[in-house]
């Protein structure tokens, strides 16, 4: 769900769903640079929310041609709840507290 939780990965998805597609037509299309769809596709990738194909063009450039897998969540008050349980409390309501009662 994390590597869902950014707007430009929501676009990165709907983008390659429709259409199989290489970095820097990727980047052009989507209005963003390169190196920064990069971050965003390794995160999808890490999560397993898209895969990656390098393919040689005619002219001898590598071109790397990502699409989407096949994914399907179900999302529940019970799935968010088992979520929940796997979360740190590195953040949240709690370690803002702690950190006002250190200062």
């Amino acid at each position: 769900m994390a590597a869902l939780s950014n707007p430009h990965r929501l676009r990165v998805i709907a983008a390659v769903a429709r259409q199989r597609n290489y970095v820097s037509n990727l980047a052009r299309e989507l209005g963003i640079s390169r190196p920064l769809l990069q971050v965003h596709l390794r995160k999808l990738e890490t999560a397993g929310l898209v895969s990656a194909t390098l393919r040689v063009s005619d002219d001898g450039k590598a071109m790397k041609f990502y699409e989407t897998t096949l994914f399907d969540f179900h999302l529940t008050p019970q799935s968010i709840a088992t979520a929940v349980e796997t979360l740190s409390n590195d953040s949240g309501p709690e370690r803002e507290g702690n950190q006002k009662e250190q200062l």
